[in-house]
């Protein structure tokens, strides 16, 4: 058999190709739906799914490998136990409340996929090479999406129109094409998304790219003479990216690169300055931020949204302590966001006749709806959380099980961070740093709805921790 027959040959090209076209996911398929169908369709189902049928392809390889190689597939651990354990709840919880499996389906898609995902690919051994060359495709792809997603800022919208964009922004229609970009609440603003499907998943993501440049930094190459040599490719690399987060305007995302950035600026810090770095960071931080909410309010602050951020999540609490058991799959978060029409909440001051265009559109001024008048709105429920999108669809032990899982992973990245001369460190920087930056983030979003950031970090993860999980 010759070498590229090889199941892991195989397997490993397939996860570089997969990760690589993720981030393209809403550009190609909103470009081939307009191709094929024409204007105005969603997204053709059997074109978007084309990321699960490669994903599912990687898992089989791995599960042949595996069980060939005489390996014990079904050797569990302590992260083995607790994504089963998540899974059997979903299914029980879901069984005994909405029974809806149409809606769990979608439920499981979000919430398991990746997990499953986890689960299978840290069976198998990942060589140095898949690790180190994912990090540059990572890195390469997310600098051109970057370029292009500030590019954005200035194309006219029947650019957008003809590649098969929704004719609005900043509306998500379950039946309908994505927005090009969304717009600053009253501003002319535009939040750029590139070739994602909105600001938030696109900043999120470039996380991953920001922890690649980031553990470059803080694992023993951050010498002078090595970026000296590197400058214009790195730097670049760092002002791209650094440039097209801050145009998402997800503050969420400015959060979670914050805090990694704090952590590599502490581990480089000599222990005896540590207390001052951290405290002059944090000042200069809080400083800058101060002050640009003051001059610019409706652009860092944003009323409506940040009233969001607060209400919702007391919303789920208090789902989760009339429901301690949950809801079931699906009855929180982006599935229960693709079930439901799409509303628009302002307040009640707010002129809401610019929405008379967009008849369908659900608008409430407060909890008053005012348009449609024919029929009563579903509502998505979004808790603007994923820890407690988790608790509300499985109850307290749901939220608990997933916060563990989260909290274990994070803790056995670091474990392999801490040692200095590991041979994989800057893979596993790089991941840690990422994980790290979307599990903050997940506090105020749902971090992990996007398979292009939730399945490439769980990936990602799974091939650091398939090295514990053979030694433990």
């Amino acid at each position: 058999m010759t070498r590229i027959l090889k199941p892991f040959y195989l397997r490993e090209r397939l996860t570089l190709f997969l990760i690589a076209l993720l981030p393209l996911h809403a550009f190609l398929v909103t470009v081939l739906t307009k191709l094929i169908a024409g204007k105005g369709h969603a997204p053709l189902p059997w074109i978007a799914v084309w990321k699960e049928g490669m994903l599912a392809v990687i898992l089989l390889l791995i599960i042949f490998e595996t069980i060939s190689s005489g390996k014990k597939f079904l050797r569990f651990d302590l992260l083995d136990w607790l994504i089963a354990a998540l899974l059997v709840l979903g299914v029980a919880v879901t069984a005994f409340t909405h029974a809806d499996w149409k809606l769990a389906l979608l439920g499981f898609r979000y919430d398991f996929v990746p997990l499953v995902a986890f689960l299978i690919a840290r069976r198998t051994e990942w060589s140095a090479w898949f690790r180190e060359r994912a990090l540059m495709v990572l890195l390469g792809v997310g600098v051109l999406i970057a370029a292009y997603g500030i590019l954005t800022v200035f194309l006219p919208i029947p650019f957008f129109r003809w590649l098969g964009y929704a004719p609005a922004h900043s509306l998500y229609f379950a039946d309908g094409p994505v927005a090009a970009f969304q717009q600053v609440s009253d501003t002319a603003l535009r939040r750029i998304q590139s070739t994602m499907s909105g600001p938030n998943q696109f900043g999120l993501w470039l996380l991953v790219p920001f922890g690649i440049l980031l553990s470059r930094w803080g694992r023993g190459r951050g010498t002078l003479e090595y970026w000296n040599n590197r400058t214009f490719k790195y730097w670049m690399s760092g002002v791209l990216l650094l440039g097209a987060l801050f145009l998402t305007f997800s503050r969420a995302a400015w959060i979670g690169a914050f805090v990694m950035s704090m952590v590599v600026l502490l581990r480089s810090v000599p222990h005896r300055y540590l207390k001052c770095a951290a405290i002059g960071a944090i000042s200069i931080v809080a400083s800058i931020s101060i002050v640009a909410s003051v001059l610019f309010p409706s652009v860092f602050f944003r009323l409506s949204s940040s009233r969001g951020h607060l209400v919702r999540p007391l919303q789920a609490v208090t789902r989760m302590w009339d429901h301690p058991v949950g809801e079931g799959l699906g009855a929180a978060g982006p599935a229960s966001n693709r079930v439901s029409e799409t509303c628009v909440f302002l307040r009640p001051q707010d002129d809401p006749s610019w929405a008379k265009t967009t008849p369908r559109l659900c608008v409430f001024l407060g909890t008053t709806q005012v348009q449609p008048m024919d029929h009563a709105c579903r509502c998505p429920f979004l808790p603007e959380n994923w820890y407690l999108q988790i608790g509300v669809e499985m109850g307290v032990a749901g939220f608990t099980l997933f916060l563990v899982l989260v909290v274990v992973v994070l803790r056995r990245l670091g474990a392999q961070y801490a040692v200095r001369s590991t041979q994989y460190d800057a893979a596993n920087g790089a991941v840690l740093l990422a994980f790290l930056g979307i599990a903050v983030a997940s506090l105020f979003l749902h971090a992990w709805e996007d398979s292009a950031t939730a399945y490439t970090l769980w990936l990602l993860a799974a091939t650091q921790s398939s090295l514990l999980f053979r030694r433990a």
